[in-house]
């Protein structure tokens, strides 16, 4: 069996597309829209969306919320450490990577509080202790986690603007960013037009930035992600699938979620984690359209937008955002694919 070059993905971006702030106001941002079957792509706006979107579709959502998971605290000898807590794992301890020169033992001290590097584990990662609450800590203190490409410091409008207006718990170190484009005011018109609006969650781990090393795809590791479908949520998604509906996955998040629950036909609801890899070769089994932002030159994102909308109209549609002028990443513009 042939290999996939990562080189295929790869692109030329100027570093001046890549948005380092949002739009002045959400939900204004520019959308991309690609009819798969005709092949044709045309430019808009996002609230253009309401407009495309009608009774016979319904969309799914990722309703993560990201945690202030950037942490600074102080060493006893006065250094300063960052933190980044990945993950919570019970009776406060939480999975975390470092910057800064560390080692075993280590206390770390916030302005209250305190904690202590438990393990250093071989992948990079470290198990954190902390004397308080550390989701508390992070209320406090932390600081949202923008993307290694945004080339700045957080401020506290990142706090509202890094989230989806319809964010539910905290868990993640990213946004799912295609839904930031959605404001209360588009939804609520979407609602009233008859589209049902359905939420999973799925909790974005870091390794959503890390980019792929390889030479070849197919020898990339994925990283894993937990999700969680509620039965109330399954049971509707199969309801209206049966129905004839057509569903709109709300970024690449709920479409690795939906893709990796389903079983027999149907979406199974209930707790799972998936490292599922769409490359060539996979036959999508849920979605029929995608809400998704513009992502990074040889990212697993990037592979899968090209297998759902199809390799060469995604590049270029790609080549076309370029020349355009469109803004990319997080805090970029929307592409709707149908």
């Amino acid at each position: 069996m042939s290999k996939t070059p990562v080189a295929d993905y790869d692109f030329n971006l100027p570093e001046e597309l890549i948005a380092q702030n949002p739009a002045k106001t959400r939900g204004t941002s520019r959308l991309m829209h690609i009819h798969r079957k005709g092949g044709v792509i045309s430019d808009g706006v996002f609230t253009d969306i309401i407009d495309m979107i009608d009774e016979n579709c319904f969309l799914v959502v990722n309703s993560t919320r990201v945690m202030k998971a950037r942490l600074y605290a102080k060493k006893p000898t006065g250094g300063i450490i960052e933190l980044l807590v990945l993950e919570s794992m019970g009776d406060n301890a939480c999975l975390c990577l470092t910057k800064g020169n560390i080692k075993e033992g280590t206390q770390l001290n916030f302005p209250e509080g305190s904690a202590v590097i438990e393990e250093m584990r071989e992948d990079g990662t470290r198990l954190v202790r902390f004397s308080t609450d550390p989701a508390e800590v992070m209320h406090k203190f932390g600081h949202i986690p923008l993307p290694p490409y945004i080339r700045r410091e957080d401020t506290e409008s990142d706090a509202d603007r890094y989230q989806t207006v319809y964010s539910g718990d905290e868990a993640s170190v990213a946004a799912p960013t295609a839904g930031l484009h959605f404001t209360a005011e588009i939804l609520e018109k979407l609602k009233a037009k008859g589209v049902q609006i359905l939420e999973l969650t799925l909790n974005i781990g870091i390794g959503t930035f890390r980019p792929v090393k390889t030479d070849w795809l197919e020898d990339h590791d994925m990283h894993w992600e937990k999700y969680y479908i509620s039965p109330e949520t399954a049971k509707e998604i199969n309801h209206l699938r049966a129905d004839g509906r057509q569903l709109v996955a709300v970024g690449t998040t709920a479409v690795r979620a939906l893709e990796s629950a389903y079983e027999d036909g149907n979406i199974k609801s209930g707790y799972g984690e998936t490292n599922l890899f769409i490359k060539p070769g996979y036959k999508f089994k849920v979605i029929d359209s995608m809400i998704t932002n513009f992502h990074l030159p040889k990212s697993t994102l990037l592979v899968l937008v090209s297998m759902f909308a199809g390799y060469d109209l995604t590049m270029k549609a790609y080549g076309h955002a370029v020349k355009e002028k469109y803004k990319f990443f997080s805090y970029g513009d929307a592409m709707y694919i149908e």
